[in-house]
């Protein structure tokens, strides 16, 4: 087993479809699977209210303890009919979700969640385990959304930036193990973009028609520099638009089967752990999204 795919689970739809997309990403990737399910018990909501019953109550910790064996056996189930001969193990843990998979990415090369679980409200579109996890965790996070279009492309956001890098080389990994076409997007306004240097020394604001998407243009090709040659057989397709980087993710996100952005992107203050695209794309992607962290920071 050369590597590990962690998938959280809760007994919802949502995580039970993180299972199936963490297994064939295991199968691609030759790795093992294991299925985590974390949950807390809180003592106060268990004090009688009442006279003491005849017979003594089974031990909260027990009764959850089997329901969670029960959800996880469901979810290794489901994982093996979708990859039969992946490695896969389960562990059940007393803990914070958020706490349990955020050290259970320590030692995996992915970690894979629904994007809401059982707890999530209904106006809430990313569940606060996903967010937290794709700012915190140790290794590349894979939100589940909507199902994948199997046919499209990975879509990667580019933005130039040495934290994006990370999310480049993903993203060609990934293309290259799903066999997939590779659309490395990058959306540039008036606002955003970086004046290029005036041809008229005398006219420092002055720059001929196009120069700045021609900038841009440029930009995408250095960030994407020397991945063909190591993933030769990876379809790239460069894609510079004039508009909003979010928005036009999103859009790109429709016909897409994963669309990988970076936790951080240019521009990006040090103590903000998330960006504002990738945050958006958890909340209003129409696909599969991973967000991949330049660095592991120390917090």
């Amino acid at each position: 087993m050369s590597g590990l795919v962690v998938v959280g689970v809760d007994g919802s739809t949502s995580s039970l479809a993180a299972v199936e997309v963490a297994a064939r990403e295991a199968r691609l990737r030759g790795a093992g699977l294991r299925v985590v399910h974390a949950f807390v018990v809180w003592p106060a909501t268990h004090v009688p209210l009442g006279p003491p019953p005849l017979e003594p109550p089974e031990p909260p910790e027990g009764g959850l303890r089997d329901m969670a064996h029960r959800l996880v056996t469901e979810a290794v189930e489901r994982a093996r009919t979708v990859a039969p001969d992946v490695d896969t193990s389960h562990v059940v843990v007393t803990a914070e979700p958020v706490t349990a998979l955020e050290a259970q990415s320590r030692a995996a090369e992915l970690v894979v969640v629904g994007s809401r679980g059982m707890g999530g409200f209904v106006g809430l579109l990313a569940g606060s385990t996903a967010v937290h996890l794709a700012a915190h965790g140790s290794c590349p996070v894979l939100v589940v959304r909507e199902q994948p279009h199997a046919d499209g492309p990975i879509v990667v956001g580019v933005d130039g930036s040495a934290a994006g890098q990370k999310a480049v080389d993903f993203a060609f990994a990934e293309a290259a193990l799903r066999d997939a076409p590779l659309v490395a997007q990058h959306a540039w306004t008036t606002w955003n973009a970086p004046m290029p240097a005036p041809q008229d020394k005398s006219m420092p604001y002055a720059n001929p028609p196009g120069a700045l998407a021609e900038e841009e243009e440029r930009l995408l090709s250095e960030a994407l520099a020397g991945r063909q040659e190591r993933y030769p057989g990876v379809t790239v397709e460069h894609k510079v638009v004039h508009g909003g980087t979010r928005e036009s993710l999103i859009e790109a996100s429709r016909s897409a089967q994963l669309v990988v952005v970076g936790a951080r992107g240019r521009g990006g203050f040090s103590g903000l752990l998330l960006g504002s695209v990738s945050q958006a794309l958890l909340h209003h992607a129409h696909c599969p999204v991973a967000v991949v962290r330049g660095a592991v920071e120390r917090h």
